[in-house]
C-alpha cells in the first residue's frame, strides 16, 4: 500500500511540469496571429489624392475689358508660352513699327502730291513717263523691308512645327457638338468631358462668363505637352490666345502640336471654327498645375502616372521573398 501511494505521488510530480508547459504554449498562437495586424498598422498609409480647382487670376489668360485695362484691351493678351512671347515680341517690335512707318510715309507722300501737283499750281499736267532713281528706290526698299519681316516670320512658323519630344505628356482633345472631351492616354486613358458653365455660376466662382467650364483640361506646367486634336462630327478648332495655340480638330484626322506652358494658371479659349448652332458655347479652360499637383489630380480622376504600372510587378518578387523567409525559418 505504501509503495502504491509513493508511485502515485511520483506520477503527479511528472505530470505537473507537462501541464505548465502546455499552458504556457497556448497563448503563443494568438500572439503570432495578432502580429500581422500590428505590422499593417505600423506600415504608412498611402497619401490621399486631393485636388482643388485653381482660382483664376484676373487679367491672366483671359480677355480684358477697356474699363479694366485700356492698354491690354487693344492688343494681344499676355503670353505664357515661348512661342507666344516670341510672336508678341515680333508684333510689338517689328510689325507695328514697320506698319506705322510705311503708313505715315504713304500718307505724307499722298498729301505732298495733293498739295504740290494740284490743278491750281500745275495747269499743264506733267508728262513724265519714268524716273530711274525713284523706281530703284521703290523696288529695293520694299524688298529690304520684306526680308526684315520674313526672317522672324519664318522662324516663328518653324517653331510652331517643332516635334514634341518622346517624353512629352499627351492630351487628346476631341471636339463634339458642342463641348470638348480630353483624354490622357499616358495616364491610364482617363477622359474628362468639359461643358460650359452657366454664366451666373461662372461669375459666382470668379471666372469670366461664357468662358468657364465645369471640368477643365488639366496639364502640368513647365513640361512639354503633345496636344492632339480631332473631332467626332464636324470641324472644330482648339484655340487658346494667351498660349498662342490654335489647331483645327478635323473628323478622321489627328493633328498634333507641341505646347509648353511656362507657369501655373488658368488659361481660357474657345472653339474657333464655325461648327453649328451652339458654336459660341463650347469654351476651353486649360488649368496648368505644378507637376506634383498634376499627379494628385490624375490619381483623383482614377488614373495612374507613367511608370507606376511597371513598378508594381517589380515589387511582387520582393514581397514573395519576404513572405517565404518566415516559412523557411519555421
Amino acid at each position: 500500500m505504501k509503495k502504491a501511494l509513493l508511485a502515485l505521488a511520483a506520477g503527479l510530480s511528472v505530470l505537473a511540469p507537462m501541464n505548465v508547459a502546455a499552458q504556457d504554449s497556448v497563448p503563443a498562437a494568438p500572439v503570432a496571429v495578432d502580429a500581422a495586424p500590428a505590422a499593417e498598422a505600423a506600415a504608412p498609409a498611402p497619401a490621399a489624392s486631393t485636388y482643388t480647382p485653381m482660382a483664376p487670376t484676373k487679367g491672366k489668360g483671359m480677355p480684358t475689358s477697356f474699363e479694366d485695362d485700356a492698354a491690354k484691351s487693344i492688343t494681344f493678351q499676355d503670353q505664357y508660352s515661348d512661342n507666344g512671347e516670341y510672336a508678341l515680341w515680333m508684333h510689338d517690335r517689328i510689325l507695328m513699327p514697320v506698319i506705322t512707318i510705311i503708313s505715315l510715309l504713304v500718307l505724307g507722300l499722298l498729301l505732298y502730291v495733293v498739295a504740290r501737283f494740284n490743278r491750281a499750281r500745275n495747269p499743264v499736267a506733267s508728262r513724265t513717263t519714268h524716273n530711274t532713281a525713284i523706281e530703284v528706290i521703290w523696288t529695293i526698299v520694299p524688298v529690304i523691308i520684306l526680308v526684315i519681316i520674313a526672317v522672324p516670320s519664318i522662324t516663328l512658323l518653324a517653331r510652331q512645327y517643332e516635334t514634341p519630344p518622346a517624353d512629352a505628356v499627351t492630351i487628346k482633345a476631341t471636339g463634339y457638338q458642342w463641348y470638348w472631351g480630353y483624354e490622357y492616354p499616358d495616364h491610364g486613358g482617363i477622359e474628362v468631358i468639359s461643358n460650359m458653365l452657366d454664366e451666373g455660376e461662372a461669375v459666382r466662382r470668379g471666372e469670366p462668363g461664357q468662358l468657364a467650364v465645369d471640368k477643365r483640361m488639366v496639364v502640368p506646367a513647365g513640361v512639354p505637352l503633345r496636344i492632339q486634336t480631332t473631332a467626332s462630327d464636324v470641324i472644330h478648332a482648339f484655340a487658346v490666345p494667351s498660349l498662342w495655340f490654335k489647331m483645327d480638330a478635323v473628323p478622321g484626322r489627328l493633328n498634333e502640336k507641341l505646347l509648353t506652358i511656362k507657369e501655373p494658371g488658368v488659361y481660357y479659349g474657345q472653339c474657333s471654327e464655325l461648327c453649328g448652332a451652339r458654336h459660341a458655347y463650347m469654351p476651353i479652360a486649360v488649368e496648368a498645375l505644378p507637376p506634383a499637383e498634376f499627379a494628385a489630380w490624375v490619381k483623383a480622376q482614377g488614373g495612374t502616372m507613367p511608370g507606376e504600372e511597371a513598378a508594381a510587378p517589380a515589387a511582387a518578387p520582393a514581397d514573395a521573398a519576404a513572405a517565404a523567409a518566415p516559412a523557411a525559418a519555421s
